[in-house]
């Protein structure tokens, strides 16, 4: 074999060596280093303070009225949301998660690592807790984001009425219990999605992924006391009592 067979022949094997290592990391090394990103060096909301334990529901049951009506608020923060929050602490101590070295949304980033039970209930109570924060009393003024965030959703979505009409749509559209989302991605473009049961954007394997800044309840038990089979009644109803405050500082917030 002369030099340039040889040359030739190291060549393909090296090419092909990189092709072979590419493809294998694309099955093995990928995913874990796309779960480690997501954990560890996603960027994240300064000082987030959702935290493991269930926090005093900010308003009276009745002060969602009349989107949102008192029994259902009542059963589902003393019965849905404090069950997460119970089993999640449950499972915390069952699988020895030091809470002081890891806060709820490195877990949720690295939530594959845990058991369902774990997604579950991290989820759930996260995704509750955000959804009493973003809610509040209705005004006499429909609600609108403001400032800096006003000027974002114009821009990813042309308008604020085209971007209740996405985020409706993302929550009826939703099969079965779930939720939607507005999300900030890491472009820190705004985003539209949902997940299903308690999954959310923070999760590792989640097909939506962002900062949570705004999320809508669809299971059943948000909303079936007042409107029944009438979920987008009860989405059209909701847009009345969001927080856009909270929602503003959450988008300001993010480094």
């Amino acid at each position: 074999m002369n030099n340039d067979s040889k040359n030739n022949r190291r060549e393909f094997l090296k090419t092909t060596g990189k092709a072979g290592l590419a493809a294998g990391l694309s099955l093995t090394v990928l995913p874990s280093l796309a779960e480690k990103y997501n954990s560890k060096n996603y960027f994240r909301i300064t000082g987030d303070d959702i935290s493991y334990s269930q926090q005093p529901l900010p308003y009276a049951y009745d002060a969602l009225l009349p989107a949102i009506d008192a029994m259902t608020m009542e059963i589902h923060y003393s019965k849905h949301a404090a069950a997460y929050a119970k089993n999640l602490a449950d499972a915390v101590t069952a699988e020895g998660v030091d809470t002081g070295k890891t806060s709820l949304t490195d877990l949720l980033g690295g939530i594959s690592k845990y058991s369902v039970k774990m997604r579950n209930n991290a989820g759930g109570h996260y995704n509750h807790e955000l959804f009493w924060k973003t809610m509040k009393a209705p005004g006499k003024d429909i609600p609108v984001p403001a400032e800096s965030l006003l000027n974002a959703i114009e821009k990813n979505f042309t308008s604020v009425d085209a971007f209740k009409t996405q985020f409706s749509d993302a929550a009826k559209g939703r099969f079965g219990s779930g939720w939607a989302w507005l999300v900030l991605g890491a472009d820190k473009k705004l985003l539209i999605g949902s997940t299903p049961n308690q999954d959310n954007p923070l999760m590792g394997i989640s097909e939506l992924k962002g900062i949570p800044l705004l999320c809508l309840d669809v299971w059943e038990h948000a909303y079936y006391l007042k409107y029944q089979n009438r979920r987008p009644d009860y989405i059209t109803n909701w847009w009345s009592v969001v927080n856009w405050d909270v929602v503003q500082k959450r988008f300001d917030a993010v480094k």
